[in-house]
């Protein structure tokens, strides 16, 4: 059990950080109104000290019905800020034929994650391909639905990263685990890189999070577990979507503790929207594509067990539209801690907001 005061502290920390009243739109979605956003992806500093953001813009589809019943997630884009607080622009396109990989021609574009290397970035993409599932499993495919997997590309700065190079590191998997998406990369004490995405099974009836490493100096890659964090009984039993790895600043109460880490993560009551009772409390539900989202902790020596202390109710709600909060990605700066997020609005479009939260309020949170 995570003690109550900790769980306090990190929970003041995480509602200061996903701000979502003071949060300034960063990159809007292309159109403004239901099924449009853009995010999904993460926030970086370049060796240059501006900050570089990813994402794909997502145009109104439905994959229940079929791909052919809108454009869904149709680019993916990268884009450069001087700082925190001024512009982003696009530096960086990619179409869904751009994607293309093994011959599978690319459904939808999904989340996708940017990690500095020794030697320049890298870009781990997540795609819907083009493919048919396992002969055990076939009749449980939608027609016009594929497949999800994760690629990558890599060069030595971001305005080069090509398709040219691009090859698949984490192939569709077994049927309980058939899906995997939304790749997140996170740098480990130990110098490994961990690379923490998003499964589905076949029926899509839940999702989960699962972890492989890549050791320093390497290129392999070993799978460490399909279940990094368990579905929880309340609000989020229906999945467990980590997006998120920010280790807890060493000040105030924290100064002298292991070093630990918080997990954000999406999840949902639910996959499919429900009615609520009208004589009932209401209550955030989040459902398939409108998720909100909640907290978990890990001590670092245990990577990658990690436990939510966002048991009950979730955190992070937006406070119009649909309520979808979801995707945050976080970067620690000298001066203090930048958090992204798509966040629904009054229009139920989803673009990525921001906001940055200083090291004098942070070392207060903490105290």
């Amino acid at each position: 059990m995570i003690d109550d005061s900790i769980s306090s502290k990190l929970t003041s920390l995480g509602t200061a950080l996903i701000n979502q009243a003071d949060a300034r739109i960063l990159i809007p979605a292309q159109d403004q109104s239901t099924g449009f956003w853009f995010g999904g992806g993460n926030v970086i500093q370049d060796s240059d000290g501006s900050i570089l953001v990813c994402g794909r813009y997502r145009n109104f589809g439905d994959s229940r019905t079929g791909t052919g019943a809108g454009a869904r997630g149709l680019e993916l884009a990268i884009f450069r800020a001087d700082s925190p607080d001024t512009d982003f622009v696009k530096i960086v396109s990619f179409s869904k034929a751009d994607l293309t990989c093994n011959g599978r021609e690319v459904v939808s574009i999904e989340g996708c994650t940017l990690h500095l290397t020794d030697d320049g970035i890298e870009l781990f993409i997540s795609t819907e391909k083009d493919d048919t599932y396992p002969e055990s499993h076939k009749d449980f495919q939608k027609p016009g639905t594929g497949v999800w997997s994760i690629d990558r590309i890599h060069a030595t700065k971001a305005e080069d990263l090509s398709p040219s190079n691009i090859e698949e590191i984490i192939p569709f998997g077994e049927p309980a685990f058939l899906h995997v998406k939304d790749p997140v990369t996170t740098d480990l004490p130990d110098g490994s890189l961990g690379l923490i995405y998003c499964t589905h099974p076949f029926s899509w009836s839940s999702s989960g999070t699962a972890v492989i490493t890549r050791a320093p100096g390497s290129t392999e890659y070993e799978h460490v577990t399909d279940t990094m964090l368990h579905r929880g009984p309340v609000w989020d039993i229906a999945a467990a979507r980590v997006t998120d790895r920010l280790p807890v600043p060493k000040v105030g109460a924290f100064a002298d503790q292991p070093n630990q880490s918080l997990y954000f993560y999406d999840s949902a009551e639910c996959l499919r929207q429900l009615d609520d009772n009208p004589k009932a409390v209401a209550r955030p539900r989040g459902w398939s594509c409108e998720e909100i989202g909640g907290l978990a902790l890990g001590n670092d020596a245990d990577f990658p067990y990690i436990e939510s202390i966002t048991v009950e109710a979730p955190l992070f709600v937006s406070p119009t539209g649909t309520g979808c909060s979801r995707y945050v990605g976080t970067l620690v700066t000298d001066d203090g801690i930048f958090a992204t997020w798509q966040q629904s609005q009054d229009d139920l479009s989803q673009p990525l907001v921001g906001y940055f939260l200083s090291n004098e309020k942070i070392a207060e949170l903490l105290a």
